[in-house]
């Protein structure tokens, strides 16, 4: 059993080095005073969070004021508490107790009523101290933080790593430089039962139709060799049951349903109390240890987003002494199988990158993410959440936990189990620039071993987690990607196939002959790469003719919207600009500046307030763009190509420009909805490779269907129009579409318009009354400048209609109709709440309208629940239903704010 004592009153204060070993002054006998009085600290936490909560540093993340924090990790940090031995019925005096430390980070010193019982360095093996015969009837608790191991960001040397610290924030690409310290995980104490199951170890397949957990284990107890032989295990499977959020189902019933997607029939949300559907009884090895396989007939298989439901079995085992029960543990998981089969016209020597669940090829639709926050400790429940419903909603079904961030807390594997998200789990090793090859010293070895089995023994029990990888990166020398040949990554697949040895390991990521994407053939096994706007035709004519097998790390940079950099950004800095132009945006993001690309697509954007949106829209316009051209790319040789994983879905900290799809603030960008409609089930696209045309210029593209479903006739519509909305090329296509790729429906064959301008091209899928996709392109006739006419302003979005739904737990559903009553097409027609307190996902956003055109969209509205310096947007009341306030806007303009 668990005491949590993260919810006691804790405090914190600051002091030189070595200071609070010393205690007193060896010259005068003074006890020796800190840099900070003892203020109220939150645990989970991070010390910057305290000292901004009373008032002794600014937000780190307004302007340059992380500059002015970087004291803090040079100071020693000592937290304290204190609790009774008494705790509710359980006297503590006389049981056995351990003091469990699940996340400390980084280096530290225990402290126990004056005594000190251990040292701790690391962040993800838990700090277990025996507590047994210690407890007093009044208890004092102290740790003290060393301040932060010297460690590198991301630039130095990989073969000199020497920590397991979590690297992003020593300062990274999309973050500063604000390093956490503290209790980044609960602190609890743990009364040993009589008996109890450890190493716990439950894996699922299928075979034969049939289901199959398989449970095992050890019972570890005190009682004597005679006593313990009468010991036994049962393992209870119960019915399963749904435990996604409201949230998600809300998504999934008003997204487009697939006939072909698969449903578990009955499948209703979790209760724990319905009757089991096995017990079986597990007779016990001498040394404790048990293994038992259990058959599911007729098992409700989990698959994973946009693939079926997510039944999830509860699986409770129990130890007992004939009827006495002595310890009773609960897991929930799916039943499903992995396999990993090589691609389609694969390249010599290469790893197998095709992902295969129940027996189908999975198309990877996945995200990178980051750690949340700078201060990782206090990221709440609500905010995993959120993160895991976006995902959801835009079509994901893979995640990629990079190795330069965390391991994450268990919240964060439970939601992805819950909602169908594949796990592609990296340890924490990256690459740093100047070398990325692995260290190979024997004592970050041994850090690396303890840190990674810990992880391991954590994780594997979690239905989502499908791929492990040695790290970020990490290469023998430049753009060569390390083999398993490497001692240290030699050691960390050592630890995977002894501790789980079901899940695939890759050595790193990428892994293969090349590590970035190359117009090189045979060469580009899983790539990265790149992440900016190559320009115009290159973009087009690189990606277009990759022959790569596995993307996992690509991106496009656009700017935050105006909304989220008013929040950061001081007045003065409320301009577009070149990052070398303003500190403050080159504080927020120096690697992604996007105005000289902008300004060469758009032409030229006087660098004023008033053109801050302006701005913002085109770089967002072509972050989209670019985005997508490289996803469809790489689906349309499904599965030559088996996947995709963008980079990155969430940031740090606030970025002015990045290649994240969500703000730290949980707004979302443009690309956000263009990666959502390129990831639908069934996704219609035309090959091209540029974006200008001369005027009356031929062109002949593929129009592409790829499948994530059955088979089907499909029916297709290709036009062309201008921006006034006229029509100038109308065809229809039809044709089989093979089940699970990507099939070439037919040819658009059209000129491009005589004037000089802009000109779009919609493709439109159906398959018989069912409408299944609409993707619209923005070409140019123009030499220069050739999106410039999208800034006309001749388009005037009005609102048509506007609804507010009230839905359960504070959540909202908003219903909108848009029309573009002017007389040129709208670019990025979006909608963005006035208020800040509430997330907000849509089945659309950002949107391109012609004259004449509406459209319907719809958005759940999510209560914000934030941690660290985000609470200040926290709910705080649900105003009654009022000032649901709404802004809209396009590329060139922001329109009126529009009421509830």
């Amino acid at each position: 059993m668990e005491i949590s004592l993260s919810n006691l009153n804790w405090q914190v204060k600051g002091y030189w080095p070595y200071v609070p070993i010393k205690e007193k002054s060896m010259e005068t006998g003074q006890t020796l005073h800190g840099v900070t009085p003892w203020i109220d600290a939150k645990v989970p936490g991070g010390v910057h969070y305290d000292l901004w909560k009373a008032g002794y540093i600014q937000n780190p993340y307004y302007a340059r004021n992380s500059l002015n924090c970087e004291w803090v990790e040079n100071r020693w940090w000592m937290y304290r508490t204190d609790f009774d031995g008494q705790s509710g019925c359980e006297d503590l005096t006389s049981e056995r107790v351990f003091l469990v430390f699940k996340g400390m980070d980084y280096e530290a010193m225990i402290y126990f009523n004056d005594e000190l019982l251990g040292t701790h360095k690391g962040m993800y093996e838990h700090k277990r101290i025996d507590l047994t015969g210690k407890i007093k009837e009044h208890n004092k608790l102290v740790v003290i933080f060393k301040g932060i191991p010297s460690e590198m960001g991301q630039i130095g040397y990989t073969s000199a790593t020497s920590t397991q610290k979590s690297r992003f924030n020593y300062k990274w690409d999309f973050s500063t430089h604000l390093v956490n310290i503290g209790f980044w995980q609960d602190v609890v104490l743990d009364i040993v039962e009589e008996a109890q199951i450890e190493d716990l170890f439950i894996r699922t397949d299928m075979e034969d139709d049939l289901g199959m957990i398989r449970v095992s284990g050890k019972v570890c107890t005190s009682r004597n060799r005679e006593e313990a032989q009468r010991l036994s295990v049962k393992v209870c499977i119960g019915s399963p049951g749904d435990k996604s959020s409201s949230d998600v189902r809300w998504i999934r019933e008003h997204e487009m349903l697939d006939e072909d997607s698969v449903s578990a029939d009955g499948l209703t949300e979790v209760m724990e109390e319905d009757p089991p559907l096995r017990i079986e009884e597990v007779s016990l090895n001498a040394d404790g240890s048990f293994d038992k396989p259990i058959v599911v007939i007729n098992p409700q298989l989990w698959y994973p987003n946009g693939e079926g439901e997510q039944p999830l079995y509860p699986v409770t085992c129990s130890v007992h002494e004939g009827e006495n029960q002595l310890y009773t543990c609960t897991k929930h998981v799916g039943i499903r199988s992995f396999t990993y089969a090589h691609n389609e016209r694969e390249h010599a020597g290469a790893l197998p990158y095709t992902f295969v669940v129940n027996g189908k090829k999975t198309f990877v639709k996945g995200v990178n993410i980051t750690p949340l926050d700078h201060i990782y400790g206090n990221v709440t429940r609500e905010q995993y959440a959120y993160l895991i419903t976006a995902m959801v909603n835009a079509g994901i079904n893979m995640v990629r936990v990079w190795g330069g961030g965390l391991i994450e807390k268990e919240i964060f594997y439970d939601l992805c189990d819950e909602n169908g998200i594949l796990i592609w789990q990296e340890f924490i090793q990256s690459s740093s620039g100047i070398d990325n090859k692995p260290c190979e010293e024997a004592a970050f070895l041994q850090l690396l071993e303890a840190n990674a089995k810990a992880a391991v023994l954590e994780k594997r029990n979690h239905t989502a987690l499908m791929v492990y990888s040695g790290g970020n990166e990490l290469m023998e020398e430049a753009d060569r990607p390390v083999s398993a040949a490497n001692k240290n990554i030699a050691l960390l697949k050592s630890i995977v196939d002894t501790y789980d040895g079901t899940r695939l390991f890759l050595p790193t990521s990428a892994s293969g002959p090349r590590e970035f994407i190359t117009r090189e053939k045979g060469v580009s096994h899983d790539v990265h790469g790149n992440w900016r706007y190559e320009g115009n035709p290159e973009h087009y004519e690189l990606y277009g003719q990759s022959d790569n097998l596995f993307h996992s790390e690509f991106g496009m940079d656009g700017t935050s919207s105006v909304k989220s950099l008013e929040k950061f950004l001081p007045e003065e800095s409320g301009k577009p600009t070149l990052m070398s132009g303003d500190l403050n945006w080159q504080h927020h993001g120096e690697w992604w500046g996007t105005y000289l690309r902008d300004v060469e697509m758009f032409g030229e954007i006087a660098k004023t307030k008033e053109n801050l949106m302006l701005f913002t829209k085109c770089s967002q316009f072509m972050q989209s763009e670019g985005l997508r051209f490289m996803i469809e790319a790489d689906r349309r040789r499904a599965f030559q190509n088996s996947g995709t994983i963008i980079w990155q879905l969430n940031e740090p900290w606030p970025n002015a420009s990045c290649t994240n799809l969500i703000d730290y603030y949980g707004e979302t960008k443009s690309a956000y909805y263009q990666v959502k409609r390129a990831y639908e089930r069934q996704h219609i696209s035309m090959t091209y490779r540029k974006l200008n045309y001369a005027p009356n210029e031929e062109i002949k593209e593929d129009i592409v269907v790829s499948n994530s479903g059955e088979g089907f006739l499909a029916e297709a519509e290709v036009l062309v129009r201008v921006i006034s909305g006229e029509l100038i090329s109308r065809f229809a296509l039809t044709g089989n579409i093979l089940k699970n790729g990507s099939s070439v429906l037919g040819k658009a064959v059209f000129h491009a318009p005589k004037e000089q301008g802009l000109f779009f091209v919609t493709v439109r899928l159906r398959n018989g009354s069912r409408f299944l996709s609409e993707n619209t392109y923005t070409f140019s006739s123009l030499e220069k400048e050739i999106l410039n006419p999208l800034r006309g302003g001749a388009g005037k979005v009005e609102v048509r209609h506007s609804e507010t739904k009230k839905l359960r737990n504070g959540r909202l559903e908003k219903t909108l109709v848009l029309k573009n009553t002017g007389k040129e097409a709208a670019a990025e027609v979006g909608i963005e709440l006035v208020r800040d307190d509430y997330y907000l996902l849509g089945t659309d956003n950002y949107v391109l309208l012609f004259p004449g055109e509406e459209i319907k969209m719809q958005y759940l509205l999510i209560p914000k629940f934030a941690g660290t310096f985000l609470e200040v947007e926290n709910l705080k009341d649900t105003d009654g239903g009022k000032n649901w306030d709404i802004r809209v806007t396009v590329l060139q303009s922001v329109l009126e704010r529009c009421g509830k």
